[in-house]
């Protein structure tokens, strides 16, 4: 398990060493996206437009920041993960059309994202659920926000962070995915596990 520090474009030199498990850091742009900016990268896209952020080498994560707009520009309060699975739906499309390298959230994600990470040398990785207040302190600005048509927390939010981590590699380019894994090892104990216990005799 290796700890790396990263910065944003990332590579696919930069990607392809990962493996779950891995500890990062990422500095440079990180594009925060939830499930209905996901749904409008993907209109855009099909509708041959051009997004507002260049998302290849990008880094993609899952928040729905609290700010706060002041004198200065937005001031990001708490900027704590949302549960990936969310955006299970959108993500592999996302990586293979957008060249998304990373994704940043909290929970897993599934098949198909795993494979397209594969497929096109991406990963994911985790930030701690309930850091938020952490997660926003390695924020340095807020470089831009858009389509806040869909809310504060679902908006497109570009913020250059600092050391943003300690994230850790869940799934990697070669497609291993830690949850799938997790799974499938609570699935082959359970027989032994039912075995094993005493059932009361009436």
């Amino acid at each position: 398990m290796t700890i790396y520090h990263l910065k944003t474009p990332l590579s696919t030199e930069d990607v392809a060493k990962l493996r779950v498990g891995d500890t990062l850091y990422v500095s440079g742009i990180i594009v925060a996206a939830r499930d209905s900016a996901h749904k409008r990268m993907l209109e855009y896209i099909e509708r041959g437009e051009k997004l507002p952020v260049d998302l290849r080498g990008g880094v993609i994560y899952h928040v729905g920041p609290v700010a706060r707009k002041t004198e200065k520009g937005w001031e990001v309060i708490s900027a704590g993960p949302t549960t990936s699975a969310r955006m299970e739906a959108f993500e592999a499309e996302v990586i293979e059309k957008l060249g998304v390298k990373l994704v940043v959230g909290k929970g897993g994600m599934g098949r198909r994202t795993a494979e397209a990470m594969k497929k096109h040398v991406a990963a994911y990785a985790i930030f701690t659920g309930g850091a938020g207040v952490l997660a926003a302190k390695a924020i340095k600005r807020v470089v831009d926000v858009y389509w806040l048509d869909l809310g504060m927390a679902e908006a497109m939010w570009v913020f250059e962070m600092e050391s943003f981590g300690p994230l850790t590699v869940m799934i990697d380019p070669t497609g291993r995915n830690f949850y799938d894994e997790l799974r499938e090892e609570a699935r082959r104990r359970v027989p032994d596990i039912l075995s094993s216990i005493e059932w009361p005799h009436h």
